[in-house]
Parts: structure tokens; sequence; C-alpha cells
């Protein structure tokens, strides 16, 4: 995990190469989050939302970038007046995955001791 002293989210672009968000989401237990950029009403977000899927409130703080918010505005009476973004669902080709090695091999030949390097 990389340490940002800014917060909000960054835009970037995933690997099916449609245009996202990514920020930790949360104070406590945050949650790495990759949304659509394409913002929408919050009762559009909403009936997108599924158990793995939510939608997150976007807001601009100012002189800032956007920033991603839980959508707990779910349960106000008033509908949310800010856009609302939901988890993107990537399309693309999955990642190649590299296979990993559990035992380096040798500097030298079988039988002979080595030294530890100094650390």
């Amino acid at each position: 995990m990389t340490s940002r002293t800014e917060a909000g989210a960054r835009r970037t672009t995933c690997r099916c190469g449609a245009p996202v968000l990514r920020q930790l989401v949360g104070r406590r237990a945050a949650l790495d989050v990759t949304a659509d950029a394409a913002p929408m009403p919050a009762p559009e977000a909403a009936a997108l939302r599924e158990d793995n899927r939510l939608d997150w409130c976007l807001r601009y703080p100012a002189g800032g970038g956007p920033d991603l918010r839980w959508a707990d505005c779910h349960r106000a009476r008033d509908p949310c007046p800010y856009p609302h973004v939901i988890d993107h669902q990537c399309t693309g080709p999955a990642a190649p995955r590299t296979p990993r090695t559990t035992r380096k091999t040798p500097a030298v030949p079988d039988g002979q001791l080595t030294l530890g390097a100094p650390q």
C-alpha cells in the first residue's frame, strides 16, 4: 500500500482502457476503491448497486480534485445533491500471472559451504 498525503481520488486508466477513479475510502478500515469516472445521479447509481458493487458519493472540495465518500445518503429523505460513481467492473483481459519461486538456486556447487553476506 502506498502512502498518500493528499486526500482524494486520482484519475487513472484501467487495463480495459476505461477511465477510473482510485482512492482509499475510509479512515480506519479503508477500502481500495476503483470506480468508473463517469458521474451519474444518485438514484441511477443506487439502481446499479449489487452485493459486491457499491456506489460512491463524488464530491469536489474547494480547490481540490475528486473525493469519494461512502454513499450513506440513500437513507435521507431528500435525494443526494452530489453526483455518484459506481464500482468499476473490468472487461479487459486478466493480468498475466508470473510464477512464484520459493527456492533460490545456490550460488555455489552442492556440498560447498558459503558464508552469509554481512548485513
